[in-house]
């Protein structure tokens, strides 16, 4: 009895037959180096570089900032100061203004016997009287001086106010050139007692483009109230005259 040998036929299993199929593929696949310094864009062969993993580094130009930048930038600091030193100016001369307006509209007051040369600068521009004689052989001239276009001096003669008073000095105003001589203007030199009345003011400053005085030669170009009493044997108390 001959045997029959059969056949079978495995069912066709095609999902995984293509699941094998994938997988044998991947096997194959050759690796991949996924380290991103070795990927090259399309743009690497132009000469770029990718700055993902390395960025680049801010590196400065060497070039020192010369005067020029320096001056611009103290021009607005300047410009500041400047203006807030005219603020603090203004303020301080409207009140000086107020101050002296406020003296002058007030009455006379007697000057005392002894006046503290140190106390004066308190009672700048108050307006006082005293009485006495004027030593007219004593008398200063300072100048030249000029008024409304006239070259003159202005007088100063010491008052000697009595036995117990002290002696100051009072600058009497301003006279032209051809006045400078005692005889010119006997009018102008009253002899016997007398009442002064003006200003009191503090000693003058002298700038720097005004001579030195010569006392010693009887010249004087600046109000120097300090030397001016020395030499007359005053106290150093300057009294403006009104007219």
């Amino acid at each position: 009895m001959g045997s029959t040998v059969r056949h079978l036929r495995m069912p066709a299993f095609r999902g995984y037959a293509s699941f094998r199929s994938r997988e044998a593929h991947l096997a194959i696949k050759p690796a991949v180096n996924y380290k991103r310094h070795s990927i090259q864009t399309s743009t690497t062969g132009a000469g770029f570089t990718s700055i993902v993993d390395s960025a680049p580094e801010l590196v400065g130009s060497g070039r020192r900032h010369g005067p020029g930048i320096i001056v611009l930038a103290l021009i607005p600091i300047t410009a500041f100061a400047l203006g807030t030193w005219q603020v603090f100016r203004l303020g301080w001369k409207t009140e000086l203004i107020a101050r002296f307006e406020e003296r002058l509209s007030r009455p006379p007051l007697p000057l005392p016997p002894n006046v503290n040369p140190e106390a004066v600068k308190d009672f700048d521009y108050r307006k006082v009287y005293t009485t006495g004689h004027l030593r007219h052989n004593q008398e200063m001239l300072i100048g030249p001086r000029i008024h409304d276009g006239n070259d003159g001096y202005l007088v100063v003669t010491p008052l000697q106010r009595g036995d117990h008073g002290s002696t100051v000095l009072v600058n009497r105003g301003w006279i032209p050139r051809r006045k400078k001589a005692q005889g010119s203007r006997v009018e102008g030199l009253p002899r016997g007692r007398v009442t002064v009345e003006g200003l009191l003011r503090k000693p003058w400053k002298k700038n720097i483009f005004t001579p030195d005085n010569q006392p010693q030669l009887g010249q004087f170009y600046f109000p120097d109230v300090q030397q001016m009493a020395q030499l007359s044997g005053s106290d150093a108390i300057w009294i403006e005259e009104t007219m």
